[in-house]
């Protein structure tokens, strides 16, 4: 069974600066466990089944509007009807009044009453974004994820491979870390990936020989990011001799996290190879792929070679 998140209605409070009206209990203690949010029209009108309790609510000029046309038998009914399901929290949009009626309802049935100066629908997008982040699926991995020309590229590998290495040579040029040796990565969307470090190390780089080093301190706030989407996995591996690897970069090679599938590729380590450049290189490579360019299929087609086919391979990037 998949594992459920939840995040406290405080921190949606405080991350929308949204104004409290009534809460029956303590904003930290009252937990939000839903990225869908509702709009309650249909309920007011006595219809609630398929009616979601654990879902935020959200009243705008419409819902106001109806409510106050209502005679007060009507109006008593329709809150009741849709108060008595125990809705997570009802948030009232563009700074509208709250009637006494309305606040007394809440009061009553014991349901969390918010306000914002915010338009309902851009307030919508932005409560949906938020918990949609913070109550995504998640896991934690080992690797080094950093942002290289904008594309947030995340370096798997053995320890000792040179990842840590790579990623303060990546900064020193400019690019900026997000974490290192353990990556929260958060499923956004079915084709979107947010990773993260876990805030105890956030900052934190091991480089063997050195020790522990505070990368926001060295090289100052441009050089790190709080968060950024995984748009490739590169894979760092020994040198194998027996083992045949991709010259050209025709075939598309995907590694699959949390079920979605991300660009990856596979670079062998040796003595000399310069790790940083080579990142720099597939990251602006992978963009160019995004942009509709691949220099590989351009190649063969100039060959004429555009027959080749290419296939879709899933690469293994991490060892249960």
């Amino acid at each position: 069974m998949s594992q459920t998140y939840s995040v406290s209605l405080e921190k949606v409070i405080n991350n929308h600066n949204l104004e409290v009206v009534y809460l029956p209990k303590s904003a930290d203690e009252i937990l939000i466990e839903t990225a869908e949010i509702n709009r309650p029209g249909i309920v007011l009108t006595g219809y609630t089944d398929y009616f979601d309790p654990l879902r935020i609510q959200i009243l705008g000029w419409t819902e106001m509007g109806f409510m106050y046309n209502m005679s007060d038998d009507e109006r008593e009914k329709a809150l009741g009807c849709w108060l008595s399901l125990k809705p997570a929290a009802a948030v009232v949009t563009r700074g509208l009044d709250i009637p006494d009626y309305f606040e007394s309802a809440c009061r009553r049935y014991e349901v969390p009453l918010l306000k914002t100066k915010e338009e309902t629908s851009p307030f919508l997008a932005a409560l949906i974004a938020y918990l949609n982040k913070e109550l995504a699926p998640r896991i934690t991995r080992h690797g080094v994820l950093v942002e290289v020309y904008g594309e947030g590229v995340l370096i798997t590998g053995e320890s000792g491979a040179g990842k840590s290495e790579a990623a303060i040579e990546l900064i020193k040029r400019g690019h900026r870390l997000i974490a290192d040796d353990a990556v929260e990565i958060r499923k956004i969307s079915d084709k979107t990936l947010m990773g993260n470090s876990p805030s105890n190390i956030r900052h934190f780089v091991e480089l063997r020989g050195i020790g522990i080093i505070d990368a926001r301190r060295i090289f100052g706030m441009g050089a790190v990011k709080p968060s950024e989407k995984i748009d490739m996995v590169i894979q760092l591996e020994a040198w194998d001799s027996t083992k045949a690897y991709d010259r050209l970069g025709l075939d598309n090679e995907y590694a699959r996290i949390l079920d979605v599938k991300v660009p990856a590729i596979t670079v062998p380590i040796t003595p000399g190879r310069n790790l940083a450049v080579i990142v720099e290189t597939a990251a602006m490579n992978n963009r160019q792929k995004k942009m509709g360019f691949n220099a590989a299929k351009d190649l063969m087609k100039s060959l004429g070679m555009d027959e080749i086919i290419p296939q879709d391979k899933e690469v293994e990037i991490w060892q249960n």
